[in-house]
């Protein structure tokens, strides 16, 4: 792990957490793809609000990244790279865009927590993320539904 911040969190996780201490090294991100975004969704996600992120297949394909798993941890930081806090995936669906469901919006816990709100705000998130790779999202699109919860 090359983030300073992210690794100190994990090591004072670990010191609390000693079951998992040969767990491999989390991953570290932000949500969002601007400062203002990541930056409120770390917010939501350190205060327990935002419990899931979606992402779409096809970006996570072009982008040559893993199917997230059950149990992997991630240390989410806000756009500068500083560590808010530690989640740990709980569940993984695959879900065609059109069948993402007021549930859902709900968990994920972004801005008023509606379907209308959810479908507006990815929508235009993958028409951003899709097209560095020339391609456009669709009603069909397969999206990966990450859930966690916030363990420190």
């Amino acid at each position: 792990m090359e983030n300073a911040s992210a690794r100190n969190m994990w090591g004072n996780y670990l010191n609390a957490h000693l079951e998992h201490a040969f767990e491999h090294a989390p991953s570290t991100t932000f949500f969002g793809d601007n400062e203002i975004d990541a930056n409120t969704l770390a917010d939501l996600t350190k205060k327990g609000v935002k419990k899931a992120t979606s992402y779409s297949l096809l970006g996570l394909q072009n982008r040559n990244e893993k199917l997230p798993k059950i149990g992997d941890f991630i240390v989410v930081t806000n756009w500068s790279g500083e560590a808010q806090c530690i989640v740990r995936t709980t569940n993984v669906k695959l879900k065609p865009y059109f069948s993402i469901d007021t549930a859902y919006a709900q968990i994920e816990g972004e801005g008023d927590k509606s379907l209308d709100y959810w479908k507006k705000t990815h929508w235009d998130y993958y028409t951003r993320e899709l097209q560095k790779f020339g391609r456009e999202p669709r009603e069909s699109m397969i999206i990966i539904c990450q859930e966690f919860e916030k363990v420190y």
